[in-house]
């Protein structure tokens, strides 16, 4: 995982291995498109406890190919736009970090986490309403009729 460099900027631990595979071909309408899946735990640090966990992503979207940014409104749906280079190349690499990266929470949670009992709460009792005042307006309406 070390070699996605943007990725291990976010995360807690480039520790593991990153599983992908690449399918390139043309769809029936002759859109060129890339097939990109891809698992991985990534290790987070949980914002609620602020201790890492490990987080197991999986990716699997098809990317059409454009060369202009005209070309996006032409893919059809379901398709998401991947700008390349004029020669149609990209970079593999950088293709599996950037849905990495799309895959990644705002706010990293670890779902087993909870929390402590006195940070909930527990029995505390509500406070009652207060009783109806007199609204000082009242006289008021005597006054309109």
């Amino acid at each position: 995982m070390s070699v996605f460099t943007r990725l291990g900027e976010v995360i807690a631990s480039t520790e593991g291995d990153v599983t992908y595979e690449l399918d390139f071909g043309t769809d029936d309408f002759g859109t060129k498109y890339v097939a990109v899946r891809a698992t991985a735990p990534l290790t987070l640090i949980c914002q609620r406890s602020l201790e890492p966990f490990v987080l197991p992503v999986e990716v699997d979207t098809r990317l059409g190919l454009i060369v202009r940014e005209s070309e996006e409104a032409g893919l059809p749906p379901g398709y998401e736009a991947l700008l390349v280079e004029d020669d149609g190349k990209l970079n593999p690499i950088a293709t599996i970090e950037d849905e990495l990266l799309l895959v990644l929470p705002l706010v990293p949670v670890n779902p087993d986490y909870e929390l402590p009992d006195d940070m909930l709460g527990a029995g505390e009792e509500e406070e009652p309403l207060p009783e109806k005042t007199e609204n000082p307006f009242a006289a008021l309406r005597g006054l309109i009729k």
